[in-house]
C-alpha cells in the first residue's frame, strides 16, 4: 500500500468499508439472504428453506444456465480473436486512422445495448443472412457488445509491450508469422486472458439486447430471472441469480488461475 502512516492506512480502510459495504456487499447479501427465504416481512428474510435451489438445479434453470455458460465462451471466443486481431493490425497504423477504428469498436459501448440488440434484429432478420428466431443471433449480439472490450485490452498490452523482444527475433532470422505465434501471442498471454475473463463476465450478465433476440429455446439465465422477478417469484429469482454469480466466479477464478500461470511463464 502507497500509505506508510498507520492511522492513513486505518482511515483508508475505513472510506473503503464505507464505500464498499452499502454500494456492493450489502446487495449482493440481500440477494443471498433472499435466495435462502420464504417471505420477508421484517429487516430479516424469514422462512429458511433450500426449496429454491432445489427448483434452479433442474428443469428450466439448468437449461437456461447451460445456454448462458455456452453463449459466453462462444461470444468471448470470437470477440477475444476479431478484438486481438483487430489489435494487431491498427498497432501497423497511423494515429489517425488508429484513433477511427479505435472509435469503431467502441461505438456499440457507447450506446444502450437495446440498441445494438435492435440493429442485430433488423440486420439478420431478412435473407441472405438470416439469424432471426436461432441461438446465433443472440451469440451475435454479445460478441458486439464485448469486443470492444477485448480491443482495448489487447491494444492496451501492445502499447506497453517491449519491441526489443520481437527485433531479436527478427534478427535471427524469424519471419513475421513466427515472429507474431512465438513471441508476440505468448508476451499478450495475461492480457488475452484477462479481455476473456472480462468478456465472459459481460456476457453472462447481458439482459437487455437479449431480451430483444432470444428464441424460445435458447433463454439465457439473466433472461430467467427477469421473468421470475416479474412475476413475483423474487426468492427463486434470488436463488438463480446466486447460481449465475457463483458460476461466473467460478470461470474467472479458473480464468485468473490461467492468467497467473501467463503471467509467469
Amino acid at each position: 500500500m502507497l500509505v506508510h502512516s498507520r492511522g492513513a492506512r486505518w482511515a483508508v480502510w475505513a472510506v473503503f468499508a464505507l464505500l464498499f459495504l452499502p454500494l456492493f456487499a450489502l446487495p449482493l447479501l440481500v440477494v443471498l439472504g433472499a435466495s435462502f427465504a420464504t417471505h420477508w416481512s421484517g429487516a430479516l428474510p424469514s422462512g429458511p428453506t433450500t426449496a429454491n435451489y432445489r427448483t434452479v438445479v433442474r428443469g428450466e434453470a439448468l437449461h437456461a444456465l447451460t445456454t448462458s455458460l455456452l453463449t459466453a465462451v462462444a461470444a468471448s471466443v470470437l470477440a477475444l480473436t476479431v478484438g486481438t486481431w483487430a489489435a494487431l493490425a491498427a498497432a501497423a497504423l497511423g494515429r489517425g486512422r488508429r484513433r477511427v477504428l479505435d472509435a469503431l469498436f467502441v461505438l456499440p459501448v457507447a450506446v444502450p445495448s437495446v440498441v445494438v440488440g435492435l440493429s442485430v434484429l433488423v440486420a439478420f432478420s431478412r435473407p441472405p443472412l438470416l439469424l432471426n428466431g436461432t441461438r446465433w443471433i443472440v451469440i451475435l449480439a454479445h460478441t458486439v457488445l464485448v469486443t470492444a472490450f477485448a480491443y482495448q485490452s489487447v491494444s492496451a498490452a501492445l502499447a506497453r509491450l517491449d519491441p526489443a523482444y520481437e527485433q531479436a527475433a527478427a534478427s535471427l532470422g524469424a519471419g513475421p508469422a513466427y515472429v507474431l505465434w512465438r513471441v508476440r501471442l505468448p508476451l499478450l498471454l495475461p492480457s488475452l486472458t484477462a479481455a476473456a475473463g472480462l468478456c465472459f463476465a459481460l456476457s453472462m450478465g447481458e439482459l437487455s439486447a437479449t431480451m430483444m433476440l432470444y428464441p424460445p429455446d435458447w433463454t439465457p439465465l439473466p433472461v430467467l430471472i427477469y421473468a421470475a422477478t416479474d412475476r413475483g417469484a423474487l426468492f427463486t429469482g434470488s436463488a438463480v441469480a446466486v447460481v449465475l454469480m457463483a458460476a461466473t466466479l467460478l470461470v474467472l477464478f479458473a480464468v485468473s488461475r490461467a492468467r497467473t500461470r501467463a503471467s509467469y511463464r
